[in-house]
């Protein structure tokens, strides 16, 4: 008894599918930790692979999937498999007796936070987007809190409004240490440095569109420019090589596992419009040109990269605008007003929250406290 009475009080973090929502799971775990709070992670079988540096006393995996944009027969087996997962976590949920679960938003954190509720565990969700996720939305009628990454976040119904808490987009330990690289102001006639990357599965409008692109501009400026790209590996071949050709200094690679550093190094990064990616240029306070994801039903990313288009941190642009031309004359433009990524460097700090994870971190021990209330954010 004596050894159970010693135990730290437990939090669950439900978070799978893609890094977008792993990133800010990780620091909201750091920073529970650092209080002395036990963590275990509750994750979909597919991301489990990805979670094996978690910072997580433990981690359940159970099965998920997503019951939309496909056949009707595709649907119903997704919901079939989210039944199975809600019973896997019923019995984690139980056996382990969380203090609250924090959710991260997508269908795998469905399963989990369905079963807190029905066991009175208190639930979170937090919201990274500047619009409210489906999932997040069908979780909202039963969570105590809803945490946003944004100020100001869409489609929160009308009756939750009052459970909201605004706190930022946590964001991992390797951003932070690349914050605190100052940026350097491109010099006349010097290297623009260029990050181009397209999300965690490396978008291949980028290596459609950036190599054409450079090959566009004048000789004198693609001398002046140095690139790091992320491409898809099928590729990454036909990139590099039109690189070679065209005499320009360029990384080429599927992956980066330092890319926060090399964000910080940049002069202007060129990418997707995904929570994590807006939370990172913010907190690391760089210039971008953003080309949300088209198609989305809640157009999320367009929401994101408007957030920083009205900081001046950023020039947005829908993909089927995103053309070669388009692309050159905006980075001809750069060239010519360098000064203007300074100032874009400086306004995207005005968006950022680093101490994102320590804010999600106060509500988190607020709602396990029973201290939360909507006058007591």
């Amino acid at each position: 008894m004596a050894d159970a009475a010693a135990k730290p009080p437990l939090v669950m973090v439900a978070a799978g599918g893609t890094g977008g929502h792993l990133f800010p799971a990780e620091s909201l775990a750091v920073a529970l930790r650092a209080r002395g709070i036990g963590v275990v992670l509750a994750t979909d079988t597919r991301a489990a692979r990805f979670a094996d540096h978690f910072p997580a006393d433990d981690i359940v995996a159970f099965p998920a999937a997503t019951p939309s944009g496909r056949s009707p027969l595709t649907a119903l087996k997704a919901v079939f498999t989210l039944a199975r997962g809600f019973f896997s976590a019923f019995g984690a949920i139980r056996s382990r007796k969380p203090v609250v679960i924090v959710g991260f938003g997508g269908y795998p954190t469905v399963p989990p936070l369905l079963a807190a509720g029905l066991q009175r565990v208190p639930i979170i969700v937090h919201e990274q987007n500047a619009v409210l996720g489906r999932a997040n939305l069908l979780l909202s009628n039963w969570a105590t809190l809803i945490a946003t990454g944004f100020p100001h976040v869409g489609k929160v119904p009308e009756g939750a409004k009052n459970r909201v808490a605004h706190v930022g987009n946590p964001v991992r330990p390797a951003v932070i240490e690349a914050a605190g690289v100052p940026f350097e102001p491109l010099a006349d006639g010097g290297v623009l440095r260029l990050v181009v990357t397209g999300g965690s599965q490396g978008a291949r409008v980028m290596s459609d569109i950036v190599p054409d692109a450079v090959a566009l501009l004048p000789e004198t400026l693609r001398r002046r420019l140095s690139i790091v790209q992320q491409a898809r590996k099928e590729d990454l071949e036909r990139v590099r090589a039109t690189y070679a050709q065209l005499g320009v200094a360029a990384h080429v690679d599927s992956f980066f596992i330092d890319l926060p550093a090399r964000i910080a190094a940049s002069h202007l990064v060129i990418g997707r419009a995904g929570a994590s990616t807006v939370a990172e240029l913010a907190v690391i306070g760089r210039p971008s040109i953003l080309v949300p994801l088209p198609g989305s039903l809640d157009q999320d990313q367009a929401a994101n990269a408007a957030v920083l288009s009205r900081a001046g941190a950023a020039t947005a642009v829908a993909q089927k605008d995103f053309s070669p031309q388009w692309l050159a004359d905006a980075l001809a433009a750069v060239f010519a007003d360098p000064a203007s990524l300074h100032r874009g460097a400086i306004a995207a700090r005005t968006a950022g929250y680093p101490d994102a994870a320590e804010r999600l971190a106060d509500q988190v021990l607020k709602v396990a406290r029973g201290e939360w209330s909507p006058a007591n954010r």
